[in-house]
């Protein structure tokens, strides 16, 4: 089985390297590392002075710029360039926990054809704070699943559930589904994961497949990314309108708040409320955008460039 992997990068920092190491290292070693760039001369200034094309032959770099850009599309185009029967698409900031990762992804694919997608468990970085700890532990538990439509009723929204931060998809399967959505301002690996939902394939959480990926996002940064959360939900009303998200994160607050009591840091509950209001406040406005003066959209925004 071969296993190409596809990571958009825009001004790589210098753990760049690292992870490519790492992925050079595992046990189900990668056909190719394809890097879809984005503005060149940030690439080369990372790499200046080092021999990095000769001592990573697996690695093919294309460069495109800023304006080209796009959540989807560039993945698709990537994929595009993949001649494995799985690629595996990864965020330049996660790290392979381990030399099993690309192994443990594929094996869900192994097990059961039915399979479209499998993703990574996340597990949060040293300087991660308690609630970011907390947050990762809940939506990348120690436990994998397999998901389907049986589970929707259950499950909600969470059934379509899947990261590009670290996930791996059967290449016939996406050439079959028409792949990601090209113009989109977030959320192609959901929208991507609700349509092989919908036409009766399964989603995996593979748990043994685990990279180190966290943040620890301002207020401002949590409004503006769940801004765009909103966005996209609104543009795609066909997937989303029917499982609303606001219950599953009205959950996720109310188990963080009682975690933080149980391990006495109950004055972290302030910080909780601060950044959950800012997400929901972003995340309604995201969803209203259509009705909102185009120069304060662009301001409430992340993805800036997408509205150019």
């Amino acid at each position: 089985m071969k296993v190409d992997v596809i990571i958009p990068t825009y001004k790589p920092d210098k753990g760049f390297p690292e992870m490519i190491k790492r992925l050079e290292k595992q046990t189900l070693k990668p056909n190719r590392i394809i890097i879809m760039n984005t503005e060149e001369k940030y690439f080369e200034k990372l790499l200046y002075g080092t021999d990095f094309a000769r001592e990573h032959p697996l690695v093919e770099v294309h460069h495109l710029s800023k304006r080209e850009f796009n959540h989807g599309g560039t993945r698709h185009l990537g994929a595009l360039h993949s001649s494995g029967d799985i690629f595996v698409c990864m965020t330049q900031d996660a790290l392979p926990a381990d030399n099993r990762l690309l192994e443990e992804l594929a094996a869900p694919f192994l097990s059961d054809d039915r399979i479209a997608v499998s993703y990574a468990r996340q597990l949060p970085e040293k300087d991660s704070g308690e609630i970011e700890r907390f947050t990762r532990a809940y939506n990348y538990p120690e436990e994998s699943c397999v998901k389907g439509k049986e589970q929707l009723p259950e499950m909600g929204i969470k059934t379509y559930f899947c990261s590009n931060v670290c996930a791996a998809y059967k290449k016939n399967i996406y050439q079959e589904l028409g792949g990601f959505v090209r113009h989109t301002i977030f959320n192609e690996d959901m929208i991507y994961a609700a349509g092989a939902v919908q036409a009766g394939w399964k989603i995996a959480y593979a748990a043994g497949a685990r990279v180190y990926h966290s943040h620890n996002y301002s207020c401002r940064e949590q409004f503006r990314r769940n801004f765009d959360n909103g966005v996209s939900q609104a543009q795609h009303a066909d997937i989303f309108s029917g499982v609303p998200s606001e219950s599953e994160g009205m959950k996720l607050v109310k188990q963080t708040a009682s975690h933080l009591f149980a391990v006495h840091k109950p004055w972290l509950v302030i910080k909780l409320i601060a950044a959950s209001g800012a997400k929901y406040m972003g995340f309604w406005l995201g969803k209203h955008y259509k009705s909102l003066p185009a120069r304060f959209v662009k301001v409430c925004s992340m993805n800036k460039d997408y509205w150019l």
